[in-house]
């Protein structure tokens, strides 16, 4: 696997710029400070970067998750930039891998944060090496017996897991606390 970037952040506390980047989610009770410099600690990972996935990752970055690991395999294809919102025509026209291009964006979105992209499929054999150390995952796979694999480890992880199923017409998404819960 992949190790992550060095982060272009002090990992133990806020810097000016990123205090006031953060301004407004530091003004949010129940997340002050004290919450923005645990996120700017925190490990997220992002399975499956589709739609949602996409979605999420863009969120993650934007709020200032200190790490993110994005697991897929699929490449990115026209056909899906209408909702894919991460990517553009350019990854398409490169053929990337959908890992490397939220990579690419991503840094551009937020450069303090370490992400790692991981172009392979998760399986039993890696997932300990995938989701290991991370504090939330944000399942957006498409297949079932991929997401009871992410539950299962979640579970002995004792890790947040937010699942947003796209396999039926209507998306519903669900948080269910873990030990390691962000705030």
């Amino acid at each position: 696997m992949p190790p992550f970037p060095s982060p272009n952040r002090d990992a133990t506390k806020m810097n000016p710029a990123e205090r006031q980047r953060y301004s407004r989610q530091i003004l949010f009770a129940g997340l002050g400070e004290a919450g923005q410099e645990s996120l700017l600690r925190a490990h997220a990972v992002v399975a499956g970067c589709g739609a949602l996935g996409s979605f999420h990752a863009a969120a993650l970055a934007r709020a200032g998750v200190g790490r993110l690991t994005i697991i897929d395999r699929d490449y990115v294809e026209p056909a899906n930039l209408h909702r894919q919102w991460l990517f553009e025509e350019s990854d398409a026209a490169e053929a990337l891998p959908k890992a490397v291009a939220a990579v690419r964006r991503l840094e551009r979105i937020n450069s303090s944060v370490a992400v790692r992209g991981v172009v392979a499929d998760l399986t039993a054999e890696n997932a300990a090496d995938l989701l290991g150390g991370a504090g939330v995952i944000l399942d957006g796979t498409d297949n079932f017996e991929t997401r009871y694999l992410i539950n299962d480890f979640a579970i002995s992880l004792s890790a947040s897991l937010v699942i947003a199923p796209l396999v039926i017409p209507i998306s519903s998404a669900i948080q269910l606390g873990g030990v390691g819960s962000l705030p």
